[in-house]
């Protein structure tokens, strides 16, 4: 492996089985990406990709038909078996304004084009911030497999949550007001996704809905970048994880071909244009629901030849909401009620796993 030591790095802290604080540097990425070979410390050795069976189709929710009478009981009797099945779907006429959508793609190449210095210097990393700014990287031991990603992280809600925090990169100048622009009008197409899935599974629309109060509900933007890999057969974009989170809400641009679920445990790889967005259920929902609808396992892979950016938006009740299981007089509760704050810190001592492993946090003995 040539020599890194000269590199740009990123810097992630952790506290060892004595009690001590370590910190590692991760080269970044991008100046990986010339190289032949990995650090060693990039290498998973990841489970065998499989082409999606022939007779399996990965559906497409028509938020059109979800407005309309006309096609609403079909379609929501499709987005049903879907979240049950796969916990995450395309949607399609979501009423964003593609202008809108174009904006974000552009600044967030102009971010992650610009030099790492001035990345750097530009968005602060803030450890105890619920991961915002610039590098975060989630180490729990220094021998922990890397993700081949850089990443930069804010808190588009509640108004006034990153007031004090250098989150915000100033170049582009205008990256925060395309953010803003974009979350705003993504909520709305999230709140209609919730009362969606609440009457989809014959409960009342507003039942997962109450937990989102406009003022203080919270949305996180993480921003992705993955650089051409020279060895995308040894390791991750994101390793094995379910989200923490209600609904995700994703976009991506440059290459489409980087997003995997697991289904019956084949790793499938997600037929999503770069033209279409995806909604992908997390932890909270599928505990909201009683298990009724199902948070995704999923991944990102690497690619040899191509960058690929990805825009996720992470939909949550307020960190200390207490969520529970829907009552509806007839199934038995597998779920207890969590605070939300208390789960997320669970889910980032056990994350990322190869199986759902956080959940059993949430689930009834």
């Amino acid at each position: 492996m040539e020599n890194t030591s000269n590199m740009n790095c990123h810097e992630s802290k952790f506290t060892d089985q004595n009690g001590n604080e370590q910190t590692i540097k991760i080269p970044v990425v991008q100046d990986l990406a010339r190289f032949n070979n990995l650090p060693r410390n990039f290498i998973h050795n990841p489970a065998q990709t499989h082409p999606i069976p022939p007779n399996t189709s990965f559906h497409a929710i028509d938020m059109a038909k979800l407005r309309d009478n006309t096609g609403r009981v079909s379609e929501l009797e499709k987005l049903a078996r879907v979240c049950r099945e796969w916990g995450m779907f395309i949607i399609e006429n979501h009423g964003l304004d593609p202008r809108v959508v174009e904006d974000v793609k552009r600044v967030v190449k102009g971010f992650f084009e610009l030099p790492f210095e001035e990345k750097k210097s530009s968005v602060g990393t803030y450890m105890n911030a619920d991961n915002m700014g610039y590098g975060r990287l989630l180490a729990r031991s220094a021998d922990q497999p890397v993700d081949w990603i850089d990443r930069l992280t804010m808190k588009a809600a509640p108004k006034g949550a990153t007031d004090g925090l250098n989150v915000w990169p100033n170049n582009p100048s205008n990256f925060r007001s395309v953010i803003e622009r974009y979350v705003k009008a993504a909520r709305e197409v999230m709140d209609e996704l919730l009362q969606a899935l609440a009457e989809a599974i014959s409960v009342d629309r507003r039942e997962f809905l109450q937990y989102f109060d406009p003022e203080t509900s919270d949305i996180n933007v993480r921003v992705n970048c993955y650089p051409p890999c020279p060895r995308p057969d040894l390791t991750m974009g994101i390793s094995p994880h379910s989200d923490i989170s209600t609904l995700s809400f994703l976009m991506q641009c440059g290459s489409s071909n980087g997003l995997q679920v697991c289904k019956n445990n084949q790793w499938l790889t997600v037929p999503w244009p770069c033209n279409k967005l995806v909604v992908n259920l997390g932890d909270f929902i599928e505990i909201m629901s009683n298990g009724r609808l199902k948070s995704s396992l999923h991944r990102v892979v690497t690619q040899s030849d191509k960058d690929r950016y990805s825009v996720a938006l992470f939909y949550n009740p307020p960190a200390q909401a207490e969520i529970g299981p829907v009552k509806d007089g007839e199934s038995i509760e597998e779920y207890k009620t969590v605070v939300v704050d208390e789960y997320r810190k669970h889910f980032h001592k056990v994350s990322p796993s190869a199986t759902k492993e956080a959940m059993m946090f949430a689930k009834k003995n």
